[in-house]
């Protein structure tokens, strides 16, 4: 099966201006995987690694859940290795993510494969039978209250032998040392083509939207949540990746 780009993905990024608060609307929506390339430090190798790594806890019959899946580059490869040996939700709250999403997975919608269906994670969490949940640069844009109890929803819904991969941007747990990383991490955007103005745009639209915690807080959620073994499996400065096995 191919997931190639759909139609409406726009050659670049470049030039997009986020408005006073962030929002994954459509003109983020069709420049997003771009974006994500330019944005996301050692982004390919962050996603090679999710699957690598993920792979080894899908189990036939059960479900792959990927929250926040935004156009579905989390859940692709894995709906393109094991096919209808298993089932896949994908969930998201933003309209136009959901279109294109829904658009990219058509076929697999009507065999019965793959749903596409808006959630908001505050409010409710789907029942299921999960072996693996991905929550990729996801949780960081839930008020940190929530984050406690979603997670437990996925612990719960997670089948023996199941795992959760947790991607997140962190802080870092000196200000001294955060605030290098960050520094580090605004040249490299520029090293991508932004300029210095886009770079602080977004920076100040993301402002109380992502709020992100230290490395250390997520792996006490995560424990706090019932996950027994934890384990970080990638960093790059202020970004972090965590396997959380049920």
């Amino acid at each position: 099966m191919s997931h190639g780009k759909p139609g409406v993905d726009a050659p670049t990024s470049i030039g997009h201006q986020p408005g006073e608060k962030w929002d994954f609307d459509d003109s983020v929506t069709r420049v997003f995987r771009d974006m994500l390339k330019r944005s996301i430090p050692q982004y390919e190798v962050m996603r090679r690694a999710v699957f690598d790594l993920g792979r080894s806890f899908v189990q036939p019959g059960t479900e792959l859940v990927d929250l926040g899946c935004s156009r579905g580059d989390s859940l692709a490869p894995f709906v393109d290795v094991f096919g209808g040996d298993c089932r896949y939700l994908g969930l998201e709250v933003s309209e136009p993510m959901l279109t294109v999403a829904r658009e990219r997975f058509r076929r697999e919608i009507e065999a019965g494969w793959v749903r596409i269906e808006r959630a908001d994670l505050r409010s409710a969490y789907p029942d299921m039978a999960a072996s693996l949940t991905l929550s990729v640069l996801t949780l960081q844009f839930l008020p940190p209250e929530h984050r406690l109890r979603i997670l437990q929803d996925i612990r719960q819904r997670t089948v023996p032998g199941g795992a959760l991969i947790l991607v997140e941007k962190v802080l870092g747990a000196d200000a001294e040392l955060d605030a290098l990383m960050v520094d580090l991490y605004h040249q490299l955007k520029t090293q991508h083509g932004y300029s210095r103005e886009e770079v602080e745009r977004k920076r100040l639209s993301l402002q109380g939207v992502l709020i992100p915690f230290t490395a250390r807080r997520n792996e006490e959620l995560l424990r706090s949540a019932g996950f027994e073994r934890v384990d970080c499996f990638w960093r790059w400065m202020n970004f972090a990746g965590w396997i959380a096995c049920a």
